[in-house]
């Protein structure tokens, strides 16, 4: 009775699970291997004739290298960025609470105010930076103009929001660590690095893994500061491939290409995730 009485309680997570999450990757799966259906013209099976399609799109090509991209210049600095605020607001220090609300406040702000707010920072001439840079004597640079600079300029913005809260992990790790080792290292004579690359460091790499993982689903997530930011330009330089999925679907009415681009986008999440895993989790557990 025991077990009804808890699988009674697990079927609403249940079909809210399979309703919003297995269904639709199902779904979008085996509308990969159709065509897109009009008014004049049904959908027809046509196999694997969007996934050759999209070998042969040069589009999806360079919106992949800028997703890559994006997740290399984004996800370790983040992660190595709120590491440090994290240790830097564990210890004892004036106004511990204020500094520490400073460095999540970018976390809560939602990522459409977020792009607005960079937008005024790199508007030529007028923005902030550009102000600034103009009393050193600094030309103007249009940021979001250029395509060898738009994409760190986002990357730049991606990070000052997500520190803050990769930082709390850390900080919630570092909040549980036994005071007993600090303090044996300190007898023995540690310094604080060898302490923290010895120690600390192989304490955290749980919570790194965690973060790791959450930060790579997330730079292939973001979308929203595109729409505001660039609208994935100059010439496709910092669109990324949900943005271009979402073009393709809603733009382009190409819902079944749209479709292959998401069980791509799927299977590369799926397989940096295992990748992730298999390298990492050994260094996990401190030995």
């Amino acid at each position: 009775m025991k077990h009804v009485y808890g699988w009674l309680l697990l079927t609403p997570a249940a079909i809210l699970l399979i309703g919003f999450t297995h269904y639709p990757a199902v779904a979008t799966l085996i509308d990969s291997f159709f065509s897109t259906g009009t008014a004049v013209r049904p959908s027809r099976f046509v196999g694997f004739g969007n996934y050759a399609a999209l070998l042969e799109d040069p589009i999806f090509w360079q919106v992949l290298g800028n997703n890559l991209w994006f997740a290399l210049g984004t996800i370790p600095t983040a992660i190595a960025i709120a590491m440090v605020m994290a240790l830097w607001v564990n210890e004892k220090l004036p106004a511990r609470a204020l500094v520490r609300m400073a460095y999540f406040t970018p976390t809560v702000l939602p990522m459409i105010a977020v792009a607005n707010l960079w937008l005024f920072f790199y508007t030529p001439q007028i923005g902030l930076f550009d102000r600034v840079g103009a009393l050193f004597g600094q030309p103007s640079h249009n940021w979001l103009g250029d395509p060898h600079l738009v994409l760190p300029a986002t990357m730049v913005m991606v990070v000052w929001k997500e520190a803050g809260f990769f930082m709390i992990f850390y900080l919630a790790a570092l909040q549980s660590l036994p005071p007993e080792l600090q303090e044996a290292a300190r007898i023995d004579g540690a310094s604080r690095w060898y302490y923290f690359r010895r120690v600390t460091f192989p304490l955290l790499m749980p919570t790194t893994l965690f973060v790791l993982v959450n930060a790579t689903i997330n730079s292939f997530k973001l979308v929203d500061h595109l729409f505001i930011l660039t609208k994935g330009g100059p010439d496709n330089a910092s669109s990324l491939l949900l943005y271009y999925i979402y073009q393709v679907a809603f733009s382009f009415f190409e819902t079944t290409y749209a479709a292959t681009l998401t069980v791509v986008l799927l299977a590369l999440l799926a397989v940096l995730a295992v990748l992730q895993f298999l390298l990492i989790e050994r260094r996990v557990h401190y030995r």
